[in-house]
């Protein structure tokens, strides 16, 4: 990284134009955020150490938001609790952006969704998945909820400017393929500490071919390979979704003779569904070998800050449509927001999944952390679109979680094994 050059990367420019002036990887800087975040586990531990020190005001109310999405609706005494002091707490400090039962969604699903984050924004997160934001140029990382507590007093944040992978793609993706797809397949390749302290940026020609949603699912797993964030440009794509909100935004993309750590190429039109085995993200294998193993499923979750938008929903109904679950399998769908519930009505894909024998739920975290609605027991495997499967993630730590896309888990609910939707006869855009 000793080399001379006038480029820079996306991060670069993000951190320089919150610096006011050019900053290079390594340095320290104290900024301020644009967006402060925090949700029903991680809250209550900011709210209590910003009390304890003596707080009195939040730096400002309007940049604050917290989401109770973890264990919502409340599934006992204690989550309870936990949202009642998330609740008050908003109230006390005109903090509007508090979206709790009715009003909610899963949040990193919900930000974006509602324009409370934006292109070369700068945001912090009581959450690793904060890194999600990426996938509309923000720089956006997670941080721990004592942290955010001196965030809530100041609004200021340390951070240090990290150096950057590039990750250029080529290509366009073959049908039955997505952007969790495409993760998977990186996360395998650098493995889950690949990128530590580092972020990761898309780029080249093949990012025209990834969708929005499918960038944030792609942004959102950044982290299980140790990334403290991962970047696409913002290109006429990003435009579009940004001024659907009523957001206008520069393009901005990373320079050509920007230096970068490492740099990995990555033709899309060579990818095949990838399913992550049991028990990291990295251990991915490709569904024409899994298939063999014919492994059979007791569970499938469809949903999660990870697959929980309209495009997921529409690829697992073209799956479901007209067929049943087999016999035995439980498929949960778990839309991200209300909006996506909404949309979902509107084109009848509630009905696909109930006449296909599914549960359709409220907004919700819930089973991707092993928190409710969908806990596994001993022994039982899922398929799950969520972002980890470490030991007892889901539940029972004799259980079993392979993370794979909308498309491989509605099929592998489908057919009671693992596998893709061509086993199904189906070809997707």
């Amino acid at each position: 990284m000793n080399k001379k050059t006038d480029g820079q990367t996306m991060t670069e420019k993000i951190f320089s134009a919150k610096a006011g002036r050019r900053v290079t990887t390594g340095e320290y800087l104290l900024l301020d955020v644009d967006v402060a975040l925090a949700n029903d586990i991680t809250a209550p531990v900011a709210i209590k150490e910003f009390q304890k020190f003596g707080g009195r005001e939040v730096f400002d109310p309007d940049r604050m938001v917290f989401v109770a999405d973890h264990f919502t609706p409340n599934k006992d005494i204690q989550s309870a609790q936990q949202v009642k002091l998330v609740r008050d707490f908003s109230q006390a400090h005109g903090i509007k952006n508090f979206y709790d039962v009715g009003r909610m969604g899963i949040e990193h699903v919900l930000l974006p969704e509602q324009g409370l984050v934006k292109s070369g924004d700068l945001v912090v997160g009581a959450d690793s998945h904060t890194c999600t934001y990426g996938a509309l140029g923000a720089f956006s990382t997670g941080v721990g909820s004592t942290d955010l507590a001196g965030v809530m007093f100041t609004g200021k944040a340390w951070f240090k400017v990290p150096e950057a992978i590039r990750v250029e793609l080529f290509g366009n993706f073959a049908p039955g393929v997505s952007g969790k797809d495409l993760i998977l397949h990186l996360i395998s390749l650098i493995g889950v500490d690949g990128a530590n302290y580092r972020a990761i940026e898309f780029t080249g020609p093949g990012v025209a071919q990834v969708s929005m949603d499918s960038r944030f699912t792609v942004s959102n797993m950044a982290i299980e390979a140790g990334g403290k964030a991962g970047l696409f440009p913002v290109d006429q794509w990003t435009r579009a979704y940004e001024q659907e909100r009523g957001i206008e935004v520069e393009l901005m993309d990373a320079d050509a003779d920007a230096v970068y750590s490492q740099t990995i190429a990555i033709d899309l039109s060579g990818l095949e569904p990838v399913v992550a085995r049991p028990y990291l993200p990295s251990n991915g294998e490709k569904i024409s070998v899994l298939e063999k193993e014919e492994i059979a499923v007791d569970q499938v979750v469809i949903g999660s800050c990870t697959n929980g938008r309209m495009e997921d929903l529409r690829q697992a109904a073209a799956v479901l449509k007209g067929r049943k679950l087999a016999q035995g399998v439980r498929c949960i769908i778990l839309p991200g927001s209300q909006e996506v519930s909404l949309q979902a009505m509107r084109e009848g894909l509630v009905e696909i999944f109930i006449n296909a024998g599914c549960a359709f739920s409220t907004p919700t975290c819930g089973p991707c952390l092993g928190g409710h609605m969908g806990i596994l027991a001993d022994g039982e495997v899922a398929v799950s679109t969520t972002n980890r499967n470490f030991v007892g993630r889901m539940g029972h730590a004799e259980s079993s979680v392979y993370l794979a896309s909308p498309m491989v888990a509605a099929a592998s609910a489908v057919r009671g094994i693992i596998c893709g939707p061509a086993t199904l006869g189906i070809e997707q855009e």
